[in-house]
């Protein structure tokens, strides 16, 4: 069994960590100010090496990988992921609508634009791009850092300067960037008021109190942005409770027992709680601990690098990946706070109160990693992983297709950033979409229900997205 001490290391950039505090008051000062994952990790000064992005593609699959490196530096590794999915989502369709503007061959999501013969490509993706991620990292000093957040406008700035460096001066370029401006502006003022500022922490949500409802998690007195599946609108479904699943197992059930039992026996940390994990099972459930946008959207970076797509494709992929992606945190928010179910955490260490004889308590069991302060069910992971996976099945038109990827949230010496990084490999998209959800037990956030359930409501997601923006013209 890998011990624990190797895990330490990547425990900070799981979950948002937070200091315990007195109160409602002080959470929100916490939240915003605690320390936000591993130093080693937003210090590289480019923490996309080769293994992470394969070759670099051409410009779309470029400025995809340089806004994976401004979240990293604006330390969005920290646990922001609706966040993180919005502005990619933002910045892709801004990049879509300024490429079909020049070849229409999708329809266009925010702006129908026009560009003049001539007009070059690739200063239209560097402009589109840039314009979109500068002004939204600059938004979020709601909750990031200004140190962050200035940190990860300069990777943009500095990646900025070199795309236009790169591309003769002329007409052709001048043209390019007004056409992606115009993109941008499209985007940003579609998405000014679509309630992204969410408050984190809302002081007057109380945790429940009796068996099978969400209560605080422990080291964390307050739960995690309660509204922002009522608040922040969708990109393509109607509304963030469309695709709602159905609620939880019941407490008295035998299900449900089977789902108590199984993760309190695979998703203990192995110091205070026993765990019989394998040595696999623990690679897999610290693997996949890595931001889900971060996490697919290298996923399709590789794919669509392997497959050799064009710029068009490769605009209308990635901007159906993380318009899929951010309706999936609407979604899964929205199921969290209907049903509101605790956490494996709480429901085992209170087992002795749920009415059900097939499980026990044990008051100290404690999972590998700390838990997010946000309800089970369903599981936020697994719906992205299903709705990634789904929109690059349909994309792509099959499920089977061999790729590897790296994790930031390995052990030092194993992740994307260093020499030898550890590689997983598939060969199918729902294979590896079934191992992010299989990883929220063995890391002991979720019960199986969560997970099963999250992986539908994603590709039912994911389906919708495909069918409903950004298609093909004839």
């Amino acid at each position: 069994m890998r011990l624990l001490r190797r895990t330490l290391l990547v425990v900070s950039i799981a979950v948002i960590v937070i200091a315990t505090v007195a109160g409602p008051t002080n959470a929100e000062s916490a939240f915003r100010h605690s320390t936000i994952g591993d130093a080693s990790l937003v210090s590289q000064p480019r923490p996309f090496g080769a293994h992470a992005l394969g070759s670099m593609g051409d410009a779309v699959t470029a400025w995809n990988a340089n806004a994976g490196e401004a979240s990293v530096a604006a330390c969005f590794l920290g646990g922001y992921g609706p966040q993180e999915a919005r502005m990619y989502a933002m910045m892709h369709v801004a990049v879509h609508d300024a490429l079909n503007g020049i070849d229409r061959r999708s329809r266009p999501y925010a702006v129908n634009l026009h560009a003049a013969p001539g007009t070059s490509p690739d200063a239209a993706v560097a402009a589109a791009a840039h314009d979109v991620l500068v002004p939204v990292l600059g938004s979020f000093s709601f909750f990031l850092p200004a140190d962050c957040i200035n940190a990860g406008v300069g990777s943009v700035e500095a990646d900025y300067a070199a795309a236009l460096g790169a591309i003769p001066d002329g007409l052709a370029k001048t043209q390019g960037i007004a056409l992606g401006q115009d993109a941008a502006e499209a985007i940003l003022a579609l998405r000014a008021s679509d309630g992204y500022d969410t408050p984190t922490v809302d002081p007057n949500y109380q945790e429940g109190t009796a068996p099978g409802e969400y209560r605080y998690t422990p080291g964390t007195p307050f739960a995690f942005a309660p509204t922002l599946g009522e608040d922040l609108i969708p990109f393509a479904l109607r509304d963030s409770s469309q695709f709602r699943p159905g609620p939880p197992y019941r407490l008295t059930s035998r299900k449900y027992a089977a789902d108590v039992n199984q993760v309190k026996r695979l998703g203990g940390d192995d110091v205070t709680t026993p765990s019989a994990r394998s040595d696999e099972q623990t690679e897999i459930a610290l693997f996949w601990v890595e931001s889900s946008p971060l996490q697919w959207n290298e996923i399709a970076r590789n794919v669509s690098t392997a497959e050799g797509l064009d710029l068009w494709q490769n605009a209308r992929l990635f901007g159906l990946l993380n318009i899929a992606l951010t309706d999936g945190y609407i979604g899964t928010w929205d199921t969290k706070y209907h049903y509101r179910f605790w956490r494996p955490v709480t429901a085992i260490r209170l087992a002795d109160i749920d009415g059900n004889p097939a499980t026990t308590a044990d008051p100290t069991w404690t999972p590998l990693v700390e838990t997010p302060p946000i309800p089970d069910y369903d599981s936020g992971h697994s719906v992205e992983g299903g709705a990634a996976a789904q929109v690059l099945r349909r994309f792509f038109h099959t499920n089977r297709m061999s790729f590897s990827v790296c994790s930031f949230t390995l052990p030092e010496g194993e992740r994307c950033t260093d020499e030898s990084p550890t590689l997983r490999h598939f060969t199918r998209f729902s294979q590896a979409a079934r191992e992010n959800a299989l990883s929220r037990i063995y890391v002991g956030f979720h019960f199986r229900d969560a997970v099963r359930t999250g992986t539908r409501h994603g590709e039912r997601i994911g389906n919708w997205t495909v069918r409903r923006v950004m298609r093909p013209v004839d």
